[in-house]
């Protein structure tokens, strides 16, 4: 079962932006990385595109591990962990502290 997905609000747990929050754009499960809105941003030198224009620094969003981040509940609203029931033949993600579904 897949703990994040795109759309999901999350929390992260380690690394420079730690207990920071933010939005899920991005999954890539296979890969077990997330991209998340507003974090873990890096400056970039980009080269000039044509003859005579300037390199500038592009600020660009870079993936985090998925086993750093934590979902957080929309009903209890703590980052909790996730557990997986079945609902009519359907897999459904279910929170941990609050058994809310997500």
């Amino acid at each position: 079962m897949i703990r994040i997905k795109k759309g999901d609000t999350i929390k992260v747990t380690t690394g420079k932006d730690k207990g920071k929050t933010g939005k899920v754009l991005t999954a890539f499960p296979r890969q077990g990385l997330a991209i998340v809105e507003g974090l873990n941003l890096y400056k970039k030198h980009a080269r000039p595109k044509r003859q005579g224009e300037k390199g500038e620094l592009v600020t660009v969003q870079r993936p985090i591990r998925m086993t750093n981040l934590m979902p957080v509940c929309s009903s209890c609203g703590k980052a909790v962990r996730v557990g997986g029931k079945r609902e009519g033949g359907k897999a459904v993600r279910v929170c941990k502290k609050c058994n809310a579904e997500f």
